[in-house]
C-alpha cells in the first residue's frame, strides 16, 4: 500500500470514528454534550489536521494498526504539555493593549 493510500485509509477511519462519536454525543443530554465539547473540538482538529499532515509510511502504518486511532491520538494529546492557557492569557493581554492604544489615539485626535 502506498503512503497516499495509507493516509487516505487513516483519514477515513478517523473521520468515521469521529462521526460515530458525534452521533453518540448528539443523543446525550445537554449537560453531557457541554462536558464533552472540548473533547469533540480537539478530535475534530485532529481529523482536520490529518487531511494535510504527511506522516511517514511507518507512522501511518503504526496508527492504522489501532482499532481506534483517533481515540488513541486524543488520549496522547490529553497527556501532552500544551501552551493553550498561555496562549489564552497572551491574547487577553494583547487585546487589552490594543484597546488601550486605540483609546489613547482617539483621545489624542480629539484634543487636536
Amino acid at each position: 500500500m502506498t503512503n497516499k493510500e495509507m493516509m487516505r485509509q487513516l483519514y477515513e477511519r478517523m473521520a468515521a470514528e469521529q462521526q460515530k462519536y458525534k452521533a453518540w454525543l448528539l443523543e446525550q443530554p445537554p449537560n453531557v454534550i457541554l462536558d464533552n465539547a472540548c473533547k469533540f473540538t480537539v478530535r475534530e482538529d485532529i481529523v482536520m489536521e490529518l487531511e494535510v499532515l504527511e506522516l511517514t509510511d511507518a507512522q501511518a502504518a503504526a496508527l492504522l494498526r489501532s482499532r481506534t486511532p483517533l481515540a488513541d491520538v486524543y488520549k496522547a494529546w490529553q497527556q501532552a504539555e500544551t501552551n493553550h492557557m498561555n496562549d489564552v492569557r497572551d491574547v487577553i493581554e494583547a487585546r487589552a493593549d490594543t484597546v488601550i492604544r486605540a483609546e489613547k489615539e482617539k483621545g489624542q485626535r480629539e484634543e487636536r
